[in-house]
């Protein structure tokens, strides 16, 4: 289970619908007990998908389409350094990647999979016409397959 509180919904529905139609990304600040995962932060970053970055994944059929930030996503590496520094510095761990799929449901691609780590949440907006609809989060298991985690929207105190 993934636990969010309203502000991070929004944050991640917000910057799904202004990148619309390219797919979004963002960082999940957090602590992970057993295996509840609470946010404590959601970091909006830029999709630095394109033909160059689109090169560190030469063992995927990439066709012309799937060169587009409308199929496709991707952390620019000095910008997941930066957060790494920044959740140390925090206390606190990546726990998990958002992005959204334009015009597409909320369930991982076969490339999301592909490139998944087990230990993060997956969370994926549901963006149809420029509107966030549906949002799930998945984790990997063991055996490389895509599972639902049920998420949970915390209660502000």
């Amino acid at each position: 289970m993934i636990q969010l509180n309203k502000q991070h919904l929004q944050t991640i529905f917000t910057h799904a619908q202004n990148t619309y139609p390219e797919e979004c990304c963002g960082v999940i600040f957090g602590h992970i007990d057993c295996d509840r995962k609470t946010v404590v932060e959601v970091i909006p970053t830029q999709n630095a998908w394109n033909r160059e970055t689109a090169g560190d994944f030469a063992d995927h059929d990439l066709d012309d389409l799937n060169y587009s930030k409308k199929r496709r996503y991707t952390i620019a590496p000095q910008d997941m350094l930066q957060l790494q520094k920044s959740a140390r510095e925090g206390n606190v761990n990546i726990i998990g990647i958002f992005h959204s799929h334009p015009d597409y449901p909320a369930v991982p691609s076969e490339f999301d999979r592909s490139y998944a780590w087990q230990e993060y949440s997956y969370i994926i907006v549901s963006v149809q016409k420029g509107q966030a609809e549906d949002i799930n989060s998945w984790v990997l298991t063991d055996n490389s397959q895509f599972q639902q985690e049920e998420i949970r929207e915390l209660v502000d105190s």
